[in-house]
């Protein structure tokens, strides 16, 4: 199980510059920033998660969390959400769509596809620091999951 615990990580999936930093900021303010991978749209996250293209030497085992944006460029989050959940061997990771989407629409969307949880980012800065630590406590270190 230690090689579990080692194996931990976080995908953050966010095209925007500064939101992602502000997701590591608060990631890191509680000792997860280590964890973290961050891609800037759909496509590099799917190659991410298949280790493919740029990411032939990525850890053998999956993120234990997707944080996903839902509008990124080349292929939204839909898609990639959608992609996730179809896949056996990807399906069982928690996903978290982290967006600036408060749209019935999109979040009934994300649901119907299977998103494990859907948050609206804060636009206060502590008040999104609270959420994504939160996130990171929550589904790394409170949530159970299969042994590996």
């Amino acid at each position: 199980m230690a090689d579990c615990v080692e194996s931990v990580e976080i995908l953050l999936v966010e095209d925007n510059p500064d939101d992602a930093e502000l997701t590591r900021r608060a990631l890191q303010k509680h000792h997860f920033i280590n964890m973290v991978t961050w891609v800037k749209d759909g496509e590099e996250a799917l190659a991410y998660l298949y280790g493919t293209e740029k990411f032939p030497d990525r850890p053998d085992r999956p993120p234990r969390l997707i944080l996903l944006d839902f509008k990124l460029p080349k292929l939204d989050g839909i898609e990639v959400l959608r992609r996730i959940k179809s896949d056996e061997n990807l399906k069982h990771i928690p996903v978290v769509m982290l967006t600036s989407s408060n749209e019935e629409r999109d979040l009934v969307d994300a649901y119907r596809l299977g998103v494990n949880s859907y948050i609206v980012k804060p636009v206060e800065f502590e008040e999104f620091v609270k959420t994504v630590s939160g996130i990171g406590f929550y589904w790394v270190l409170t949530n159970r999951v299969p042994d590996c």
